[in-house]
């Protein structure tokens, strides 16, 4: 990783002073004893440690580096959702933003044409997703080169990415070093945040617990790990089998943990390839399976369409309150406003979540898409 000139003074760790121009070799050692060492029980909790140095380092580099520098990317989020379109130069990002929403993004038969973000808008099911076409990225992004990190932190806003490669260009090599840049960026691709939770204390030692079997940790790497962060007091508690890197993300804090869908266009001009993997073959170009990917896009987002009903009245069935994720009647009081959620007393539902038309359920009650909701209040 390069390191900016401008860097001044030293990163202390642990008692020790260590100059800023020797992150660069440091973490490159790190790297080669990494690839080096074999794996097993006796160097696993070598490996845990080294690993979580890695992890200071980079991040500490990349702070006096001075991040993403020079123009950055500005976003005004709108509608619904924002989805980003990933990948390298011309492999028709722009292409398929005109083809899917409302934007006029430039289109050329060569690499770079995009070198500002372009918004769009996808209307869908009474859902608007904001779609952008970013730069093309580079094998090197997450160093910053391209101007990668800037695009990079374009990307840690969305709330989807589709990666999208090109059907004649070795896709499987395409999405290697995408999917491998991302993750170095810090992106989680396609998971959730492991269920851990790391409370800090001023005193006290350590108290780590799990509630399910450790294959890959034990509590002595644990602790080990976390001091490498000048972490010396806490209480950790594991709820499933975590690895060596996931736990270095749980203490990061840091990554962005995001669906992300696998699109391969141009199959009008080469056959989609086999990538071992549920991906979605289109034609920007053409229109081919634009309806598949809509719908696609539009379930990964896990949308949520609330009719809302006022007591004595018919529902209003044109503009839906549209949420996210898991969604509960005391959630759709609260998006209203906040006094109606603290005066919830109950809500009455009809559709695919309520067992007979206008059952009455309490604040908890989960919602699925199309239910209609009225609220009573105190």
């Amino acid at each position: 990783m390069v390191i900016g000139k401008h860097t001044k003074g030293k990163e202390h760790k642990a008692g020790k002073a260590v100059p800023v121009s020797n992150k660069e070799e440091e973490i490159r050692k790190i790297e080669e004893e990494l690839s080096t060492t074999k794996y097993n029980k006796a160097t696993q909790k070598h490996f845990a440690v080294l690993k979580a140095k890695l992890a200071r380092l980079k991040e500490s580099a990349e702070k006096a580096s001075g991040g993403a520098q020079g123009l950055g990317y500005g976003l005004k989020k709108e509608g619904d959702a924002t989805v980003l379109l990933v990948g390298f130069p011309s492999v028709g990002k722009s292409t398929l933003l005109n083809a899917i929403t409302n934007a006029e993004s430039k289109v050329a038969a060569y690499d770079f044409t995009t070198l500002v973000v372009v918004p769009g808008m996808l209307d869908y099911k009474n859902t608007k997703i904001q779609v952008f076409d970013i730069p093309g990225l580079v094998e090197g992004a997450h160093e910053g080169r391209g101007r990668g990190r800037e695009v990079m932190s374009v990307a840690r806003s969305g709330d989807m990415i589709i990666l999208l490669l090109d059907a004649g260009k070795d896709a499987r090599k395409q999405m290697d070093i995408m999917e491998a840049e991302l993750y170095d960026a810090g992106f989680r691709l396609n998971q959730r945040p492991p269920d851990v939770m790391i409370k800090k204390k001023s005193t006290g030692g350590f108290d780590v617990s799990s509630s399910v079997r450790l294959t890959h940790l034990d509590k002595d790497m644990v602790k080990s790990m976390l001091q490498e962060f000048s972490i010396h007091n806490a209480d950790v508690l594991i709820r499933q089998d975590i690895t060596i890197d996931q736990l270095v993300d749980c203490i990061m804090r840091n990554r962005i943990y995001i669906p992300c869908i696998t699109v391969v266009n141009k199959i009008d001009a080469a056959p989609a390839p086999e990538l071992g993997r549920r991906c979605i073959p289109i034609s920007a170009d053409r229109g081919i399976n634009l309806d598949a990917l809509k719908e696609e896009v539009w379930r990964r987002l896990e949308f949520k369409r609330i009719y809302l009903k006022r007591i004595g009245r018919e529902p209003d069935m044109k503009e839906p309150l549209v949420m996210r994720g898991d969604v509960t009647a005391e959630s759709v009081a609260m998006r209203i406003h906040r006094e109606m959620a603290r005066n919830f007393r109950f809500a009455r539902i009809w559709g695919p979540s309520a067992r007979f038309p206008g059952q009455k359920v309490g604040m908890r009650q989960r919602l699925q898409d199309g239910d209609v909701v009225e609220l009573h209040t105190k």
